[in-house]
């Protein structure tokens, strides 16, 4: 397998921006309102990644009503503040640039609601490196990697498994790729293990966007 396929997959949060302080305050404001205190933002970088209904349930035994109830109060402070509060990883912005200028078809495959992506990528000047992106509904549909990455191959014509990569930091970015039989990169710049993407099968990991741009290109 090589990497240097032509439609590349991009997971967002952890892949192409650190997301740390405005997802860790968001959900820390959720919790604050059903009375569950964090003594360390740190700890909710678990968060990171999974969709945000699913993090509720697994790591605070919200029930599926509470969980949702959740979310509404997590975007009261996500939506005008939160989804400014991230930043963009060093030389990525310039990595994207370059695959379009080498003819790939970028695509972003992400667990987060598409409207706030698209704002994202707008308030980075990085939209227009994106042929599609494939992300959530506000309602949660649409919110597993591998519906994501499905939803992707659905609408643009040109991906197929055969053509494709998904680069992530989770192992649900990798997972959901084997799911389609896509192959993957892992990166450990984001907020996954060596050993968690390791576990979840990814065809290469690399350490950085360096490293990354060395596979691609």
């Amino acid at each position: 397998m090589t990497p240097q396929k032509s439609h590349i997959l991009f997971d967002l949060d952890g892949t192409i921006t650190d997301p740390a302080v405005g997802i860790t305050k968001s959900f820390n404001f959720a919790l604050e309102a059903f009375d569950v205190h964090v003594a360390d933002l740190s700890e909710l970088h678990r968060v990171i990644g999974p969709p945000l209904r699913d993090s509720f349930r697994d790591f605070y035994g919200f029930d599926d009503d509470t969980a949702e109830r959740a979310v509404a109060k997590y975007r009261e402070y996500y939506a005008d503040t939160g989804i400014y509060e991230n930043t963009l990883y060093t030389d990525i912005a310039e990595l994207l640039r370059e695959l379009r200028g080498a003819g790939r078809t970028l695509i972003v495959a992400t667990s987060k609601p598409t409207v706030y992506t698209r704002r994202i990528l707008e308030h980075f000047g990085i939209a227009g490196c994106f042929v599609f992106v494939s992300g959530a509904e506000l309602d949660g549909r649409r919110s597993a990697k591998s519906e994501i990455i499905g939803y992707a191959l659905e609408n643009v014509a040109s991906l197929t498994a055969q053509n494709a990569v998904m680069i992530g930091d989770r192992h649900y970015d990798i997972e959901g790729a084997k799911s389609h039989g896509i192959a993957s990169i892992g990166v450990l710049y984001g907020y996954g293990t060596e050993r968690e993407l390791v576990g979840a099968g990814a065809d290469y990991i690399v350490a950085d966007v360096s490293g990354l741009r060395d596979l691609l290109l």
